[in-house]
């Protein structure tokens, strides 16, 4: 049903603003540079085939944190960026867990599991590393852009004349 689409556009935007001013910014990052360092720490395990784009995606991650924190000070430009930082996060989390799951199903630490179930683990891993989680570089120049064209609007261009 197409009336229930607003409601969930105003809770992206609500967990959005949650993660960007209370879970990010407050604290300077801390709290993402420590996901950021349990991710990298995982990737020690995976084969350069999974870690590779997983490391590309955590520096982009850091760049973009460092661009947030150094614009902190502007709480509409972070507002702007909110939707595109949950986004970013989450591309970035999936990412972790599918190169996870690849790294365990190479491995074959997964007893139980057919060959079959555990080909389509790698294969599924390599997919999204490799077509799903470079969205991560468009959301990050998107947030580092700052911006700027939404906030030059004025909101009195969005009603009726």
């Amino acid at each position: 049903d197409a009336r229930i689409l607003p409601i969930y556009e105003g809770t992206t935007a609500i967990q959005a603003n949650d993660l960007i001013f209370r879970k990010t910014l407050r604290d300077g990052g801390a709290a993402v540079r420590s996901l950021l360092s349990d991710i990298k720490a995982d990737l020690v395990a995976c084969d350069s085939r999974l870690a590779g784009p997983m490391h590309q995606a955590l520096a982009t991650t850091s760049d973009t944190l460092d661009y947030l924190c150094a614009t902190a000070n502007d709480p509409r430009r972070a507002a702007v960026s909110s939707v595109d930082w949950l986004m970013l996060l989450g591309w970035l989390c999936g990412g972790w867990v599918m190169a996870r799951s690849g790294h365990v199903a190479a491995s074959g630490s997964a007893d139980g599991f057919s060959p079959a179930f555990l080909e389509a683990k790698q294969v599924t891993a390599d997919i999204y590393l490799h077509q799903c989680l470079p969205e991560i570089d468009a959301l990050a120049r998107k947030i580092m852009a700052g911006g700027t064209p939404v906030l030059a609007m004025d909101p009195d261009w969005l009603t009726r004349h």
